[in-house]
């Protein structure tokens, strides 16, 4: 069944709403037409020339997105640079390209959540709160203690292989029952996960100064807190299972 691009986007809109997205952020349409008709949609973490011959080859009429295609400034679209080649090739083939970024972070059954649930997390709520139910990154529990090293060993197992693995900075042997993550680039948060009293912070992208000043700042207040550190993709992968079912 086809459905007019317009209204699927007002229902994107609901469990996603544009407005919760970060400012800088740049969510929603990227390309197409609202009046097209969409029977078949395509779900990624990133817009890349091998999604939209993916897409083209599929019979897709729409690619979701969650990175926007269009993040940074752009001053050309021109098909000698690759986001230019990729947008030329999906609107020749009538692919609309939609994003969710940080508005689809941030709500109950966004980014984090998934990531939450997907390691079996117990009593989850936002970490940094935004609104009712909804804010940046979760906490919870696990339903029993873990060392530091059976934990990473356990998410290795959960997330798409990928060439970084898991990594970790903490004692293997350091027990963990209290967990703080946030799906995507997240060490800005590292201090919100410290405060919270989790034992230890999952994200992505994590820099070298921001993980070594707050290891050194428990050791020095005698707390344990470790860090792991997982793939980008991977940890965003997770979640387009639950936007494909909420679609």
């Amino acid at each position: 069944m086809a459905v007019v691009l317009r209204e699927l986007l007002e229902s994107l809109d609901e469990f996603w709403p544009i407005t919760g997205a970060d400012d800088w952020d740049a969510p929603g349409l990227v390309c197409g037409s609202l009046n097209s008709r969409v029977s078949r949609i395509l779900l990624t973490v990133d817009v890349t020339d091998e999604i939209v011959e993916e897409a083209v080859a599929g019979g897709f009429d729409l690619i979701i997105a969650h990175h926007p295609l269009l993040l940074r400034g752009v001053k050309s679209v021109s098909e000698n640079s690759s986001k230019g080649a990729v947008l030329a090739k999906a609107i020749r083939a009538n692919i609309s390209i939609y994003a969710a970024h940080t508005n689809a972070d941030i709500v109950p059954r966004g980014v984090s959540a998934a990531l939450a649930a997907s390691f079996g997390l117990l009593n989850v709520r936002p970490l940094v709160e935004t609104g009712p139910q909804t804010g940046h990154g979760r906490i919870g529990s696990l339903s029993n203690d873990l060392t530091l090293g059976e934990l990473a060993q356990a998410i290795a197992r959960k997330l798409p292989s990928t060439a970084t693995g898991v990594r970790v900075a903490g004692s293997f042997e350091s027990p963990v029952r209290s967990v703080a993550l946030c799906g995507g680039a997240g060490d800005s948060l590292i201090e919100d996960a410290y405060a919270s009293g989790a034992d230890v912070y999952i994200t992505s992208d994590l820099r070298h100064h921001p993980v070594q000043e707050i290891l050194e700042r428990a050791r020095a207040e005698g707390r344990s807190f470790s860090l792991i550190d997982i793939s980008h993709w991977a940890a965003e992968w997770i979640w387009l299972e639950w936007a494909a079912a909420d679609i």
